[in-house]
């Protein structure tokens, strides 16, 4: 296989761009093999229709490197000479806590598997637009080590050579925001949602802001889903520092942004929805938080106030990032 194509027959990415003249709700690829896994996708996808077609029945995607194929043969033969059917994913770790890490790839060193990556996640996601076009953006595959006994075996080979862990979601960012978002991209593969994944990865995001001292959020507008998982994750990350401060403490927005590094729109709108202001006074603009009420939030919600998304410890921190820290 050429290491510049996008597909299992080497024909190169470049030479098969084009864009559908009007977007289709309805999926165009029915089926999405995904090791041994059997998957419907959501939307239309991007996959260059001179590879895969206008329409397809079955696609077949490397489970290890994202590359793809219509046909099985082919598949099967890249799944035996796959490199990364044996290894971690490729790039840096910069997590790891439990059974699961991240590891944070460049779009500009790992063109092709980012591409690759792209084009798989856009099955699931309505919004996502970048495919190609990869080099300004950062991404953070989260890899689970063990896998789930309720899911079929995605990480082992046809003989019985594995990976070290499995990608189940990631997220990207851009190298240089000028709006600051610390996420333009999310997604945890189907397979593996409503199992909490999607809040390590917005914990994540958040932590890298604060290691970056740069204040800023997800690329808005969210989508539907997207606002409701960051809903969750904003409530609960401000019911659990409102809570676990000292009880005679009065904390204002700026002490939340500071302590969260979640901009003010959002800490604000997020207490509203949870339905915890109060005015100081009767018609007043002054608004404090009632801490009974984000106990009684929390308690409803079963948030724990002890057990945050990510562990700030379990960040790797690199030698180049220790020294330049140090001069």
């Amino acid at each position: 296989m050429a290491p510049d194509a996008g597909s299992l027959n080497g024909t190169p990415i470049a030479s098969t761009l084009k864009t559908p003249q009007k977007p289709s709700v309805t999926p165009n690829v029915l089926e999405v093999v995904f090791g041994s896994l059997l998957i419907k996708p959501w939307y239309p996808s991007f996959y260059p229709e001179e590879l895969v077609g206008r329409k397809v029945e079955r696609l077949y995607v490397c489970q290890w490197c994202f590359k793809y194929s219509k046909e099985l043969m082919g598949f099967l033969g890249h799944l035996k000479a796959c490199p990364h059917r044996s290894s971690p994913p490729p790039g840096v770790n910069v997590y790891t806590k439990d059974n699961y890490s991240l590891y944070e790839i460049d779009g500009e060193k790992n063109k092709l598997y980012a591409q690759n990556l792209s084009l798989f996640a856009k099955l699931f996601l309505d919004t996502k637009s970048v495919f190609y076009d990869v080099t300004t953006f950062l991404y953070y595959l989260l890899v689970a080590h063990e896998p789930n006994p309720s899911i079929p075996n995605t990480s082992m080979g046809v003989d019985g050579v594995g990976q070290q862990g499995q990608v189940v979601g990631f997220f990207s960012k851009e190298k240089m925001s000028w709006d600051n978002n610390n996420l333009a991209c999310i997604l945890v593969f189907p397979p593996w949602q409503k199992q909490g994944l999607g809040q390590i990865l917005m914990g994540a995001s958040y932590e890298m802001s604060r290691r970056e001292d740069r204040l800023g959020g997800p690329e808005k507008p969210l989508s539907d889903l997207g606002r409701l998982a960051y809903v969750h994750y904003w409530s609960a990350t401000l019911a659990r520092t409102i809570l676990t401060c000292p009880s005679k403490r009065t904390l204002t927005v700026l002490d939340l942004r500071e302590k969260t590094y979640i901009v003010p729109e959002d800490i604000i709108a997020t207490l509203q929805a949870m339905g915890v202001l109060e005015h100081k006074k009767k018609g007043g603009a002054e608004a404090v938080v009632n801490k009974a009420k984000v106990r009684a939030w929390a308690d409803n919600h079963r948030v724990d106030l002890a057990s945050f998304p990510v562990d700030p410890e379990a960040f790797v921190i690199r030698e180049s990032s220790r020294s330049a820290s140090e001069e």
